[in-house]
């Protein structure tokens, strides 16, 4: 899933200049209604699609590599490209480049709901990421361009409540969406939204530039990103299939770890890069991005393997799998405005500690349940607890990023901090699922030990374990052996499930140590 809870800010916001015409009102509420429906379209695709995974991993008789992918391609290029989305922007104008992102976004959509295999989804997928690094940048460059003074803050405070709402709202429209039509659906809802965000924006939203028509792209940058974070989440899912000693993952991993080295190195001489280094000599800003890189890997990742748990193993509904998710965001939701208070009155490292201390606790909690049992005695108690750890961090962690900066880097500050959470999720699915795949095989293997399986059936089995719980249990045996091998297949997954989840707590508590040792206790200066 793609981070719902940290809509992403970018520098064009900072750099911004209002239009040369002040907005009449009735023009400001088209302007709010086209980049809230455009940035929506990004958020819910990132929270619907993942309740959408298993009965898309079916229907499409798709390996758990081929469903990682379907979440990674997009979440690849999302993350990769995001600060160059705002950067074209600034040269060749925010609505050109928003139309543009929208237009994108709406193809690779209507290609998702017409993929025929998950190659085609995949792909189309890579180019929806392309569409929303497009996209979402500019529809806050818009707003910062359109608006003045305090309408500013509010209106960007309004995009913020409305796309978070959203967000929220994705695994219901997901699940639903999956129950009572397709998973195709889930894509083909976004060209209308699409289609109406274009009509809105070429007839109501005024053109706009950066301060200087000649702000640089740093095309070095985005490239050796994108490859670097390409390469390790490849050698890191086709682990999976060949083993971690491959020579194929080991040169992906290696050239991986290059490209990122590299892209350090770019960084450090290019005149107008896309992540400025010097900003991370403050000890609070590196910790501040630390925090995030841990806390939302470990979030990504369970909310990536969550859906298949639900669904495949304790017999949810996608509608039921969808609205299982809803307490977290409402908690996140209802508490934000209290929590962005928290850094005012207790300082940064008190909140930045305890939040990802109780969230820890509520992976802790998502490790418990075994088969069965009721929602609200299982994962509701998990819900809720991880929800209060991550409202208590989430809006001082952005107030933390904002303030640890001078105000004239505070745009690029965010767009850092966004973009190292994507990547975090990004990285996390696809370490987790090795994770995952290696204790189901160990588990599995230990229970059919046990039983008393045909060869020609544990074979066939075999060839269906890259799917992991989704695995087709062979045909033809008996109603026991077939009922045992289900079962054996479930609490296999349990366990992966489980240790994935005590690798995510391990990571909260890491997140917590890094603001500990590494943020300033200080309270912040009164205005």
């Amino acid at each position: 899933m793609a981070n719902v809870f940290k809509p992403p800010c970018d520098e064009a916001v900072i750099r911004s200049r209002p239009c040369l015409a002040p907005c009449t009102a009735r023009l400001r509420v088209w302007i709010l209604a086209a980049t809230i429906i455009g940035s929506s379209m990004v958020f819910i695709d990132g929270s619907a699609v993942n309740v959408a995974l298993p009965v898309l991993q079916a229907e499409l008789n798709a390996s758990v590599t081929q469903v990682q992918w379907i979440v990674e391609s997009y979440a690849l290029f999302l993350a990769a490209l995001l600060l160059v989305g705002g950067a074209l922007g600034d040269r060749f104008g925010r609505r050109r480049i928003f139309g543009a992102g929208t237009a994108l976004f709406a193809l690779a959509s209507a290609w998702c709901g017409l993929a025929a295999d998950a190659t085609q989804l995949i792909l189309a997928r890579a180019l929806q990421g392309m569409g929303g690094a497009l996209l979402v940048p500019g529809s806050l460059a818009i707003i910062s361009a359109s608006f003045r003074g305090d309408e500013r803050g509010r209106a960007i405070g309004t995009w913020s409540a409305l796309t978070a709402i959203t967000a929220a709202l994705g695994p219901v429209l997901g699940g639903w969406l999956v129950e009572n039509a397709s998973w195709r659906w889930v894509f083909f809802i976004n060209v209308p939204l699409a289609a109406a965000v274009l009509v809105i924006a070429a007839r109501y939203v005024p053109e706009s530039r950066g301060e200087t028509r000649r702000v640089g792209l740093d095309w070095w940058g985005a490239l050796l990103a994108t490859v670097g974070l390409g390469a390790l989440v490849y050698g890191l899912i086709e682990s999976a299939n060949l083993g971690l000693g491959h020579p194929v993952v080991l040169g992906a991993l290696m050239g991986g770890a290059a490209a990122l080295i590299a892209f350090v190195l770019v960084e450090r001489r290019s005149v107008d890069p896309m992540m400025p280094l010097h900003l991370f000599r403050s000890s609070t800003f590196t910790g501040a991005n630390l925090l995030t890189l841990l806390l939302y890997a470990a979030l990504g990742g369970t909310l990536f393997f969550l859906p298949f748990n639900l669904i495949q193993v304790q017999g949810y509904s996608a509608t039921a799998a969808g609205a299982a998710f809803l307490p977290l965001i409402l908690i996140l939701f209802l508490l934000s405005r209290w929590a962005g208070g928290l850094v005012a009155r207790y300082g940064a490292k008190l909140p930045l500690t305890l939040g990802p201390v109780v969230a820890a606790l509520g992976y802790v909690l998502f490790a418990l349940p075994e088969i069965g049992g009721g929602y609200w005695a299982t994962f509701f108690p998990a819900m809720v607890v991880l929800g209060l750890g991550m409202a208590v961090s989430v809006a001082p962690l952005s107030t933390t990023v904002m303030g640890a900066v001078e105000t004239r880097h505070a745009g690029v500050a965010s767009g850092i901090n966004n973009g190292v959470s994507r990547t975090a999720a990004l990285l996390a699915v696809a370490v987790m699922g090795v994770i995952v795949l290696s204790v189901f095989n160990n588990q599995l293997d230990s229970r059919l030990a046990t039983l008393d399986v045909p060869a020609w059936a544990q074979q066939q089995l075999d060839a269906q374990r890259i799917k992991l719980a989704g695995a087709e249990i062979p045909s033809g045996l008996g109603d026991g052996v077939s009922d045992a091998l289900e079962r054996a297949v479930a609490e296999s997954f349990v366990a992966g499930f489980r240790s994935i989840m005590l690798v995510a707590a391990g990571l909260a508590l890491a997140s917590a140590l890094a603001a500990a040792f590494m943020i300033e206790g200080k309270r912040p200066a009164r205005p």
